[in-house]
Parts: C-alpha cells; sequence; structure tokens
C-alpha cells in the first residue's frame, strides 16, 4: 500500500491543510497553495517523475531487491512499503519522510509519524471501492477549537482541572470520521378519515353534529442528506451528536484535504444501513403527508403507502475536533466539535470534589443566616 506525504515544490516541506485559509501551507517556508494551483502542478510532477532513475541495491545476504522512488517537485510524495500484520487488527507501514515504522489499526486512513511528526496519508485506504465521494474541508482550525473548547469547558462549574490542562489541551485532534449521506425520491398516497364535530344547546337539549369526510393524498417526496455514521467503533452518540454539516460547502474529495489530520475509512457498508433509512424514510415521508391535512377537528389514518422511487448514496468524510478524557471512575469521556461550525457536543466529567465543597459552602451559609434570623427574632 501506499502512503503518501504532500510535499512543498519550493523546499520540499511537508504541506498541511488550512482551514482558516482553506489552501495547503508549508510548515517551513510557508508558503501557501490553492488546490487549483497543486493540481496544475500535477503535470509537472508526473514527467518529472518519469525522468527519475531507479536507483536498486542488491545486499550481499542475497535479499531480494529494494525499489524505491520518489517525486520530489510538486504534489505528493508516494512510497509503496510493505504491509505489515500486528497480530493485533493493526498494520505496519513506513514513514516516507523518516522511514520509520507507523502503526495503525485497520480503519486509519490518515495520520502523524510518532518520529518526525510528519502527516502522511495511506492511500489505499481511500482508494478504489473505500475512495469517498466528497468531502467537507475542515473551516475551524487547531488554534479556534482549542478556544472554543476551553471557553466551554470553564463554563462548567464541577469539571475537572485535569480535562483542560495543557497537557490534555494539546491531545485535541481533528479526525475526518465516515458517513453515508443519502438522497431519496418517494412516492406515496394516503387515505385517512376526518371528522369535523359541533356541538349546540337549544332549551335544554344539547345537540352534537359529526361530519365524516374521506380524505385522499398523492405526492412525490424528496428527502436530502440523511447523514448515518460509518464507523463501528465510532461513538454513536458522539457521531450523531456533531450533525448537521452545512452540505453546500461540500466538495470532491482528494487526498490533499487529508494532509495535517487524522481520517477513519468505512468499516459499515450501504447494504448494512438501507433497510433502516428506508423506514425512517417512509415515516418521515407519512409524517409529511399527515401534515398536509388541515381543518378538521380529528383525523385517523386508515392506510399509508410509499415506495422508494429513486436512492443516491455518497460515501463522505465529515470534519470533527475531538478529545478523549479518562475520569477517576474509569468511564472515558468523549467532547467533539463540528469541525465546520463549531457545534459542540460531548459528556464531561464531574469533580464531585467540587460539587461536595459547594454543597458544603451553601450550607454553612444558610446556617449562618439561620442564626441572624434567630437573634433579630
Amino acid at each position: 500500500m501506499a502512503v503518501i506525504s504532500y510535499k512543498c515544490p519550493n523546499c520540499d516541506g511537508e504541506l498541511v491543510f488550512n482551514p482558516k485559509t482553506q489552501k495547503y501551507r508549508c510548515e517551513y517556508c510557508t508558503s501557501a497553495f490553492s488546490q487549483e494551483e497543486l493540481e496544475q502542478l500535477q503535470p509537472a510532477m508526473e514527467e518529472e517523475k518519469n525522468e527519475i532513475p531507479v536507483s536498486r541495491d542488491r545486499e550481499d545476504s542475497g535479499s531480494p531487491e529494494k525499489e524505491e522512488s520518489s517525486s520530489r517537485s510538486g504534489q505528493q510524495e508516494e512510497f509503496e512499503t510493505g504491509e505489515q500484520e500486528t497480530g493485533e487488527e493493526g498494520r505496519v507501514y513506513n514513514c516516507p519522510s523518516c522511514g520509520a515504522q507507523i502503526v495503525t489499526d485497520d480503519t486509519t486512513a490518515a495520520t502523524f509519524c510518532y518520529y518526525c511528526h510528519n502527516p502522511v496519508v495511506l492511500s489505499g485506504r481511500v482508494s478504489g471501492e473505500f475512495m469517498p465521494h466528497k468531502i467537507i474541508p475542515f473551516a475551524i482550525d487547531k488554534k479556534q477549537a482549542t478556544e472554543k473548547f476551553l471557553e466551554y469547558v470553564h463554563s462548567k462549574k464541577f469539571v475537572p482541572k485535569a480535562f483542560f490542562n495543557k497537557k490534555q489541551i494539546e491531545k485535541i485532534s481533528g479526525v475526518y470520521f465516515p458517513y453515508w449521506m443519502v438522497d431519496l425520491d418517494l412516492e406515496g398516497s394516503m387515505q385517512a378519515e376526518g371528522r369535523n364535530i359541533r356541538v349546540w344547546c337549544s332549551g335544554d337539549t344539547e345537540y352534537t353534529e359529526t361530519k365524516v369526510y374521506r380524505i385522499e393524498r398523492e405526492g412525490d417526496i424528496h428527502l436530502e442528506d440523511i447523514t448515518r455514521n460509518a464507523l463501528k467503533k465510532a461513538n454513536y452518540k458522539l457521531s450523531e451528536g456533531v450533525l448537521p454539516y452545512d452540505v453546500s460547502k461540500v466538495q470532491k474529495f482528494h487526498m490533499g484535504y487529508l494532509s495535517g489530520f487524522l481520517a477513519e475509512k468505512r468499516d459499515i457498508e450501504q447494504t448494512e444501513l438501507e433497510s433502516g433509512v428506508e423506514t425512517e424514510a417512509r415515516e418521515y415521508g407519512e409524517k409529511l403527508l399527515r401534515q398536509t391535512v388541515k381543518g378538521y377537528s380529528s383525523v385517523s389514518v386508515k392506510s399509508c403507502h410509499l415506495n422508494c422511487q429513486k436512492e443516491n448514496w455518497d460515501y463522505i468524510l465529515l470534519p470533527v475536533w475531538t478529545v478523549t478524557y479518562k475520569g477517576k471512575d474509569g468511564k472515558v469521556y468523549y467532547y467533539s466539535m463540528n469541525g465546520q461550525n463549531g457545534n459542540v457536543y460531548g459528556e464531561l466529567p464531574i469533580d464531585y470534589k467540587k460539587v461536595w465543597t459547594l454543597s458544603g459552602i451553601i450550607s454553612a451559609a444558610v446556617f449562618v443566616l439561620g442564626l441572624i434570623g434567630g437573634f433579630f427574632l
């Protein structure tokens, strides 16, 4: 599998996608490139790559030939590395910048080298059948995410200090999580019964008039952007809690967007979600048809039929800033932030010492006030 590192065409430094400018920034010479500029450099890169001679070395021990090639003129540096299993559902790759081994699990698609800290993309995890159709790039950078995180936790009175100390803050990570996004076209019909009741009195007699109406509705329903988590190990509440995203900002997928961030590959397939999505779509479609019926005292639905005429599924990566914290109770707490609009979701730990201290202060204050009240009485 190829391990890709995106290189600056000016100094050969590492390129990282910058959410604030929506450009690729070199961490060394501070050059910045748009997606279009990098794509324009691609033909020149390929031409130079073809001209680079391939070096072949044979070890004295008779080991097989090693072949290494690199492109250093533009967009990316790609190495074919031997993929090794660790025996614990992990994989080992070699960093294209320093050669160190990178250990990942089966769903990691982008990560960092633990030694040189350069970003790498495992291209085999985001190619072929696992190539995402779309991506929403990060719009909030790490500095902004950290500021929002601190603002959020400082507003909570009973959060342990360890949750937002310097070491913990450094753990905040930008991760692209995999999702399925679905558009559905439904054809529906509904039969219902409506009733209008009128009550009046004449002398000592009360009269009730009930009119019964037959109601029919037919229509075409279009549902867009139904979003479902596509990663089994993801915390369900976390992955659903950061929704929704502004899909008008969606981009065609390009691996360069992953540079500088972590990314996960899907392990939940479309077929596993189809039944649940269609059921939910039908329930929502019935609700929409029901909402068109007005002007009756009561309505009872006799039958409703909704048939799916067309489905369009897109595999998409969505940006999330996340941090985890293991509390003293052994429970792992999750904090997550939508990497596009800053919406926050998570369950925060509670420092019960702070709770007890505040309770003690309040009790003492109430006791003192009681004494003062008794004195004046």
